[in-house]
């Protein structure tokens, strides 16, 4: 049972706003925000240097509680800056050629398709599109019926960033697994509000940010990488931290997931994602994943007897991100009037999942993510909200 009074007292702008846009950046906890601060403090006090040594054993835990979020080992997880890098990280890391072929999905997210183009450009690798089942989410048959021996990579984005999609990962792991394709998953839209196990789902890698359902602070992200693949990856850019300068001529790779990262970075910020990670532990992501869900639930429920509005939400169970148009009205016009009666909402535009939105024709998409700390008052208020716009 989650404490929603404790959590919101936690959270001071919850008490002002109804802050529905966790799928953009979520509001971090009171604890998160402390540990910032006294780091950002005691580097004021004794330098960057002697902050990072004093607190050496916090920053190699966060290391931990990263892995214990994914049900994963410590030596398979890297911190980065932010969630593209590590995706960047890990994608950039595999030699593509002439001929192979990556198969992703319909809803894939623009910074990810841009990165297949240019390696498409560079190599010669195809870029293969799994179409959608009659549900809108990745068609697993066909994935499947796809995948042949110049397959060198599935890479697709669990929750896509434009709705409450949720796509088979653990199906398409299982696929990848038998066939031993190196499997990488966008996981941004998915840790943080729901439980998200790299054993069962069967991923290779996996990339994610702090600061949306994670409730971690901005420029923070992580990468899994499983360590029977690692020692087949070399980083696209590498400093002395992630390969050792052994000798004059040669270097060598770090033997676990921190061969991603760099020597120089934000001790703050990793701070931050350590409580926020240790926060969520605290609560239980299977309780979180409910409340999420039981709120979504009640968002699209309202707003399906709201005259003109059409939910766009694909999947059999959508998750925690909700988005819809209304008759009349562009999307930032409906943000913009939502943030006039306190409630904080987004919009996502086609560019960002371009093939999902020509397929369907979609519009700028109004997007609504409740989180476990809202409560169905506040999912109320946006549905009174719109039902009582002006038709046009």
């Amino acid at each position: 049972m989650i404490d929603i009074d404790r959590i919101r007292a936690d959270t001071p702008a919850a008490q002002r706003l109804a802050y529905l846009h966790n799928a953009g950046a979520a509001l971090m906890p009171a604890s998160v925000v402390s540990a910032m601060k006294r780091h950002i403090d005691l580097e004021s006090e004794i330098g960057g240097y002697a902050a990072a040594d004093r607190e050496s054993d916090r920053l190699e835990a966060v290391y931990g509680s990263v892995a214990r979020l994914l049900n994963a080992a410590t030596d398979e997880i890297a911190l980065l800056e932010n969630a593209t890098v590590a995706w960047q990280m890990a994608f950039y890391a595999l030699a593509f050629r002439e001929g192979d072929r990556i198969l992703t999905a319909e809803a894939e997210y623009a910074a990810n398709y841009v990165a297949f183009l240019q390696v498409a450009k560079r190599t010669g690798a195809t870029i293969v599109v799994v179409p959608s089942d009659a549900s809108g989410e990745l068609d697993v048959g066909a994935l499947e019926r796809m995948v042949d021996e110049r397959v060198k990579l599935i890479a697709i984005t669990w929750v896509p960033t434009n709705g409450g999609l949720v796509n088979p990962a653990a199906a398409i792991g299982k696929i990848a697994r038998a066939r031993s394709i190196p499997y990488l998953l966008d996981a941004c839209q998915a840790v943080g509000q729901m439980a998200v196990d790299v054993e069962a789902i069967g991923c290779d890698m996996l990339s994610a940010t702090g600061r949306k359902f994670l409730r971690g602070p901005r420029g923070t992200g992580f990468l899994y990488v499983r360590r029977e693949i690692l020692q087949q990856l070399e980083p696209p850019m590498i400093d002395h931290f992630a390969a050792p300068w052994v000798s004059r001529d040669e270097y060598l790779l770090r033997d676990d997931a921190r061969r991603f990262e760099t020597w120089e970075n934000n001790y703050a910020a990793r701070l931050g994602l350590g409580v926020a990670v240790d926060y969520a532990l605290g609560i239980g992501l299977g309780a979180i994943e409910q409340r999420c869900r039981m709120l979504a639930d009640r968002l699209r429920s309202g707003l399906a007897s709201v005259r003109g509005v059409t939910i766009r939400d694909l999947g059999r169970t959508p998750g925690a991100i909700v988005s819809f148009t209304v008759k009349g009205y562009e999307a930032g016009a409906i943000v913009s009037s939502a943030a006039a009666e306190g409630i904080t909402i987004g919009a996502s535009h086609p560019s960002s999942t371009r093939i999902d939105a020509e397929l369907r024709s979609l519009p700028p998409v109004v997007r609504a993510s409740p989180h476990y700390y809202n409560t169905e008052a506040e999912v109320d208020r946006l549905i009174s909200h719109l039902a009582g716009l002006a038709p046009r």
